[in-house]
């Protein structure tokens, strides 16, 4: 698998990059940032940005949300290259990059609970790697962490480091109600479809070790990061879905759109009103610089009702 992928990776010629929601609801204000800024910043760069519906997790799924995104997407000019990939229709992918991790020892089962985890501090503690016959199910799936990357550079945010306690967890591959764990997944995927930049929000920087130390594990170049700014409520709550922000307007979609600019530090005409969502987006591109975004969290309503 290594040796494949990383062939693949060494031949791509420009830029790929993706915006990968989950249909957990509707997009809302802090989706359309993430959006925008990493269709902005593929399209900047003469690159190409897919979609990947990340519909791995079922029980926080809303029935309708991906169809809901896509048509979104759509409504405010972000339209993707290629076909949209599903994480529910790769199942057999990544059981089989999984079991070639188990077969090399790689990983192990792990019985544990989340208060005797907790317990012993908030981290794993590798308390099942050495007692196989001893595991029963319901087990999960833990990485043999040996590699623990513990920093990174972001393009916007700079150096980014975690505790070596994080870096250094054996952190599930597969969760104990059968799901696969958003950290093989997601690096299964961006290599698989050639990802080359990812742009997202700040709320994912300290997992991104995981997902680099998983990058090294399999012998594959890292991709480049780019971490935008959190939206967040007045009581400094990110804006969310679990927080039940409010979904996109398709009736404001342009003036969302300059909001959403706004947010990123972005120039743009003042004369907007008279452009089309297409004029609007063309003009955005050619400006874009990420050295106007900001590296702070930001309040939402200071861009969206003014």
């Amino acid at each position: 698998m290594a040796q494949s992928m990383t062939a693949t990776m060494k031949n791509i010629p420009h830029y790929r990059g993706r915006f990968a929601p989950s249909p957990s609801g509707a997009l809302h204000f802090g989706s359309l940032i993430a959006a925008l800024g990493s269709f902005l910043d593929a399209r900047h760069h003469q690159g190409q940005w897919l979609v990947r519906i990340e519909d791995i997790d079922p029980p926080r799924e809303v029935s309708g949300a991906s169809v809901a995104i896509l048509k979104t997407l759509e409504q405010f000019g972000l339209y993707w290259d290629e076909n949209i990939s599903y994480q529910s229709q790769r199942h057999e992918f990544y059981q089989h990059h999984l079991d070639l991790i188990i077969n090399k020892n790689d990983a192990y089962h792990c019985d544990c609970t989340r208060k005797m985890i907790m317990q012993g501090g908030g981290l794993y503690q590798g308390h099942c790697a050495n007692q196989k016959s001893l595991i029963s199910a319901p087990y999960s799936t833990r990485l043999k962490n040996t590699l623990g990357i513990n920093h990174f550079d972001d393009r916007l945010q700079g150096l980014v480091s975690v505790s070596s306690d994080f870096a250094n967890e054996d952190f599930i591959l597969k969760r104990k109600d059968g799901l696969f764990a958003y950290q093989l997944v997601v690096v299964l995927d961006d290599i698989d479809q050639q990802i080359t930049d990812i742009v997202r929000g700040c709320d994912l920087l300290e997992v991104t070790t995981r997902q680099m130390t998983l990058y090294q594990y399999l012998n594959i170049n890292f991709v480049r990061y780019l971490h935008l700014p959190l939206a967040v409520t007045a009581n400094g709550l990110k804006l969310s879905k679990q927080n039940h922000a409010q979904a996109l307007a398709p009736e404001n979609t342009k003036q969302l759109l300059i909001a959403a600019l706004k947010f990123l530090g972005q120039k743009f005409s003042l004369q907007y009103q008279d452009f089309t969502i297409e004029e609007l987006l063309k003009s955005a591109i050619n400006n874009w610089q990420i050295n106007k975004i900001s590296q702070q969290p930001n309040l939402a309503e200071k861009f969206i009702h003014n």
